[in-house]
Formats: structure tokens, sequence, C-alpha cells
């Protein structure tokens, strides 16, 4: 199991916050069958700035501590950035990376409150340099889950998302929960990853949210995520569905 999204690196930002707390993730998430973790650090979100080079250089530190802790778990360099305007400038000055540094795909953290008005226009530059954003946890935006056509659209001209275990699994309430299963149904979303920031409140639940997909959507739909995580890191496009609309009726059990 690959999880691409995950606070595990210590001391960069509100994840792990000390070698000792990346060890116990590590473990935790062997447990539940993670082998390889995509290390996401924040940048540019206000509080945390991670540029490329230093991530490399934590993720090397911590791969080397869980070696000689003898955990058999392999961290990648990653990034989770906040949008904003000048992202490609900062990609080309070599500050912002791509999941496990060899793939196209780019993680992209929107606002909680709204879209930016640039959002469609970056989204299309981004492409038109060879990369494929990533927006992730589209079901904490309150815009999106209010008006999902909106993210239909971007699903619908190139984009990926990627949703929550936790979100998906009951964690962060049933109203989140619903609306990860239509974007699942929807063809709206193309990655399930934890996002664990801990080992307690905000652990990874990938376990759980795969053992849900394969109950609720059947071993295709199961494949198609798990296969996809495993394809950034061959560094290989990913499968997609056509996407669909979700339909306002069904919005009107939020």
């Amino acid at each position: 199991m690959v999880d691409i999204q995950c606070h595990i690196l210590p001391e960069v930002d509100d994840g792990a916050g000390s070698f000792t707390e990346s060890l116990l993730m590590a473990r935790q998430a062997e447990k539940e069958g993670v082998r390889t973790i995509i290390a996401t650090p924040h940048h540019k979100n206000g509080k945390y700035n991670n540029l490329k080079a230093n991530i490399i250089e934590k993720t090397a530190e911590l791969n080397d501590y869980l070696k000689a802790e003898n955990v058999h778990m392999e961290i990648l360099p990653g990034q989770e950035t906040r949008i904003y305007s000048d992202i490609l400038a900062d990609y080309e000055a070599g500050e912002i990376m791509t999941l496990a540094n060899i793939s196209t795909y780019l993680l992209i953290e929107l606002p909680s409150d709204h879209l930016p008005h640039y959002l469609h226009q970056l989204c299309f530059d981004i492409q038109m340099k060879g990369l494929t954003p990533v927006v992730v946890h589209p079901e904490r935006n309150s815009e999106i889950m209010e008006q999902p056509d909106k993210l239909y659209r971007l699903v619908k001209n190139g984009v990926a998302t990627l949703i929550t275990a936790a979100s998906f699994t009951g964690y962060h309430g049933k109203k989140a929960q619903r609306f990860t299963s239509h974007l699942i149904e929807s063809n709206l979303t193309h990655f399930i990853a934890s996002d664990a920031h801990d080992r307690n409140k905000r652990g990874f639940k990938m376990g759980e949210a795969y053992e849900l997909v394969k109950k609720k959507y059947g071993t295709d739909s199961l494949n198609y995520f798990m296969d996809n995580a495993k394809l950034i890191l061959e560094g290989k496009d990913i499968h997609r569905e056509a996407p669909q609309r979700i339909k306002k009726k069904i919005l009107g059990l939020f």
C-alpha cells in the first residue's frame, strides 16, 4: 500500500514533532499495510515554508533513522503547496517539487472557504508545463461542496483530486463522508491518502478506507485507487474514468 500524502517528516510543520514521533507514525502505518509514504510537508500556507532541497535532505535523514530502527518503510519526498499565483515560477526555480520528485503530479492545497479567481488559469498553465495539478481534500472546501460543478469542470479539464481516508471513513463527520462518497461515485477523485499528521487525532485510516471502498464499490474500485498511487512511484500516468456531475438533488442530503 502506498500513501501519497502524509506529514511524517519531523519538525517541519504541524505533523510529526520529532524523529521519535515519525518512527511511531511509521510503525502505525506499517501495521495498516502501508509500505511506502510520500512525505508532503506544508509549503506557503501562511505558516510553513518547506523548500524542495530541504525536504529531500530531511527525507534522507528520516529514511536513515527508520532503517536504524528496523522499520521497513520507504519515505519519498513530496510537498503540499497552498495555491498561489507564482507556483510555476517557483517550480522553475527549483523550490516546488512533484510527488516523489519523479512524477508529473503536483499537490495543490486550496483555501477552505473559497476557490481563487485564478484557479482555472493556473491549472491550465501547470498542465501546459507537462504537469498535472492534484487538488487535495476537495471535500474540505466549502465552495466545492456547495457548487460541485466547479470541481467537475476542473476534473474534466485534466485536474486530478485526492480525498482523505479519514473523510471517507467518517472521522471528519457525516457531511464530509457523504460528499467523498459522491466524489468516488461520480469519478471526481483519483487518489485516497491519509494526510496523517500524528498517530491519534489525525492518523492514517488507510486500511479502513480501502476496506470500505472494497465493501461499497468492489474490487475494481479498490484496485483503481491502489494502482493510481503505485503509478505515481513509477512516474507513469494514472488511470482515469470519465467524470460525471453530482446531481443537485443528491446535494440536498447535506
